[in-house]
């Protein structure tokens, strides 16, 4: 195999990705009241929903380490490529770039690159999957690099969650206002500023009209969408997921579509009722 993508563990992977043999998952691991949870195949949605209705305390999550990094990109591919959340919401990017860096050190030069998301959930999907598309079409490693990081620079994400209390105690909301409307039933809309920090981009009275206000915003902001493909990532609501295609889809005529249930940390994060919608 010429080359591999590695994608950390807030990035879910499909089926057909899953069995390509093109990509690889770093894990991330969880921690609810002392119990660790590694962001893999064993990991259970359920249980780990279940586990943080029951904890007073909100779930952590910590990124893999350099050297874990640095073993993975030790494979027989030339050329590596890494794909990780926001530097600006975790630290496996820098983890990830840590671990090149100790790689070169171990073993001699390898052609290796990490792309900083500046999102997460399925963004870190369709990155990937761009990666694939561009190495299947025969571009350099340098072509490859240049032509997802625009890419990358042209993403959006979006999304609608039941409650934002754990990216809140989590401190992944910093610089935006606090938001006192859990009485009033009110729901945030919010997306991701280029640089890979969120952002609110409105609100609205109940999970129905706030998915309604995000789909407006969708497609104001949507170009070319012919050209690109729709991601829709739900943490144990796939028929909210379907009915938000289905809005979607009858406003904007896209390349293609898929949903996916959130893996670990993406469920962690967007918890029970979560929907993230990234184009």
């Amino acid at each position: 195999m010429s080359y591999k993508v590695i994608v950390d563990s807030c990035g879910e992977l499909t089926e057909e990705m899953k069995n390509s043999g093109f990509y690889e998952t770093a894990s991330l691991t969880m921690e609810v009241d002392g119990v660790r949870i590694i962001d893999d195949t064993t990991f259970n949605q359920a249980d780990f929903l279940k586990r943080v209705a029951a904890s007073a305390e909100s779930p952590k999550s910590s990124c893999p380490s350099p050297q874990e990094y640095m073993e993975l990109y030790h494979c027989g591919a030339e050329r590596v490529y890494a794909v990780t959340l926001s530097s600006e919401l975790s630290g496996s990017y820098n983890s990830a770039e840590l671990g090149r860096k100790l790689y070169v050190e171990e073993y001699g030069e390898k052609d290796i690159y990490v792309f900083n998301s500046r999102a997460a959930s399925v963004a870190e999907t369709l990155i990937a999957m761009k990666v694939r598309e561009c190495e299947d079409a025969g571009m350099t490693f340098q072509e490859v690099i240049a032509a997802v990081e625009g890419y990358i620079a042209d993403q959006h994400t979006y999304f609608v969650l039941e409650t934002l209390d754990t990216l809140r105690k989590n401190g992944r909301l910093t610089g935006i206002k606090a938001i006192v409307a859990s009485a009033l039933n009110i729901k945030p809309v919010m997306g991701a500023k280029p640089e890979g920090v969120i952002c609110q981009l409105g609100q609205a009275r109940g999970i129905k009209r706030a998915l309604e206000k995000m789909i407006d915003h969708i497609i104001a902001e949507l170009k070319n969408p012919e050209e690109k493909v729709l991601a829709i990532a739900h943490c144990n609501c796939k028929d909210r997921a379907l009915e938000v295609q289905r809005m979607i889809l009858e406003r904007a005529k896209v390349k293609s579509s898929f949903i996916v249930d959130t893996a670990g940390i993406s469920t962690m994060y967007a918890s029970d009722g979560g929907i993230i919608v990234v184009i």
